[in-house]
């Protein structure tokens, strides 16, 4: 048999599986080692802020003022995550609009704390984000753009609908709509039983974010894992603990199967099995269950379908200009649909992305909104660069 026949009959055949016990020479430790590194929130925001209000101690994270006016973009996280979601889109945003951005941790999120973090109910949180704005700017708000991603964005349509902002002028969603949001409550619960409870790094849990899809630009993760996470011992959130002292580099390199991502804390067995640990290494291994998430999202279940009933039509009513972000057209229920085609809001569709669009494409997010804000003449272009419009379509 020729060389020819032997190469056409191989390429019949199906690829072959490869063997997890023994990773190609591309793969993680063998050309390329991966950084998990958390990154400071430094590097995107310039000032981290305590806003003292009647219901508790609210951290925010804010950029630099803008040399010329602009409006005060106020940004809500998702359930689970925290303010620092928002450090990418932060940056990209400031590059091209003259706008400040604030980021809020919500109750029960980040470094917040309040008298009662288990009340989630869209009125407490609605009523927290209120309280927050008026700490800080009083009467003399500048002009508000409510940004919100998933159940952030369900309160930023609540806030909108409560009227107590009297600078608001815009709102932008992201990626969450009442029909579906309602049906996959029903598969919350087991998609929340089936992540890691803890995590013997904050590196293990970066690369867990990134490795599971929960975030898929490695840069955000970095830099928004480390708001989600907890140390056991000292109940301090992780990003307390940064920057990272040289010593603990040596314990991200210790992820040796890159097939497989340890749950609730089990250490990966060696990859080199003839490779023996001094007894003096192994003492000194990371506590494989140091940290645990900041919320027990599972335990907020009652009022999950309090976030998202009714907030179709919410939205449509809310009656400042509107944007809703998703991350793929079949997301849009009926009355969205609807208002869309009766040109009551803008649409805008990010494909190819995950349910955390403004982490995994900050840049085409920041166009998007950017293009919105220059629309409605809400912010000026900064000058620094060109970028591309986005025209209301999906």
């Amino acid at each position: 048999m020729s060389n020819l026949q032997r190469v056409m009959m191989k390429s019949r055949l199906p690829p072959m599986c490869p063997n997890p016990r023994f990773p190609k020479p591309t793969d993680r430790g063998f050309r390329r080692q991966t950084d998990y590194n958390p990154i400071m929130w430094s590097q995107y925001f310039s000032e981290s802020r305590d806003v003292e209000t009647q219901y508790g101690k609210f951290r925010v994270y804010l950029t630099e003022k803008p040399e010329a006016p602009g409006p005060l973009l106020v940004m809500l996280h998702g359930g689970g995550f925290s303010a620092l979601s928002w450090a990418l889109f932060s940056m990209e945003i400031s590059k091209i609009i003259h706008c400040q951005c604030l980021a809020i941790d919500i109750r029960g999120h980040g470094d917040t704390a309040t008298d009662n973090e288990d009340d989630l109910s869209a009125e407490t949180l609605a009523q927290d984000v209120a309280e927050v704005l008026n700490s800080i700017y009083g009467d003399s708000a500048p002009p508000v753009i409510l940004i919100g991603h998933s159940m952030g964005g369900a309160i930023c349509v609540h806030v909108a609908n409560m009227e107590v902002i009297s600078s608001l002028i815009g709102i932008v969603v992201i990626d969450v709509v009442e029909g579906t949001a309602l049906e996959a409550l029903a598969s919350m619960q087991s998609f929340l039983r089936s992540r890691p409870t803890t995590f013997k790094s904050i590196q293990h849990a970066v690369e867990w974010c990134v490795r599971s899809g929960q975030i898929r630009n490695i840069d955000s993760a970095r830099v928004s894992m480390p708001g989600q996470i907890v140390n056991i011992e000292t109940g301090k959130l992780s990003t307390n603990e940064l920057p990272l002292v040289e010593e603990s580099t040596e314990a991200r390199t210790r992820f040796t199967n890159p097939n497989v991502i340890a749950e609730d804390g089990e250490m990966p067995s060696p990859a080199t099995p003839s490779t023996s640990v001094p007894a003096e290494t192994s003492m000194a291994a990371p506590n494989p269950k140091k940290y645990k998430w900041r919320i027990d999202l599972s335990k907020s279940e009652k009022y999950w379908e309090g976030w998202f009933l009714g907030l179709s039509q919410k939205f449509l009513d809310v009656r400042v200009p509107k944007l809703l972000l998703l991350a793929g057209i079949d997301n849009l229920d009926r009355a969205l649909t609807v208002g869309q085609m009766q040109g009551k809001f803008q649409l805008q569709v990010l494909a190819r992305t995950g349910h955390a669009v403004h982490e995994d494409r900050p840049h085409e997010v920041a166009e998007v909104i950017g293009t919105y804000l220059l629309r409605n003449k809400f912010a000026e272009a900064s000058g620094e660069g060109q970028f591309l419009k986005h025209m209301p379509a999906c």
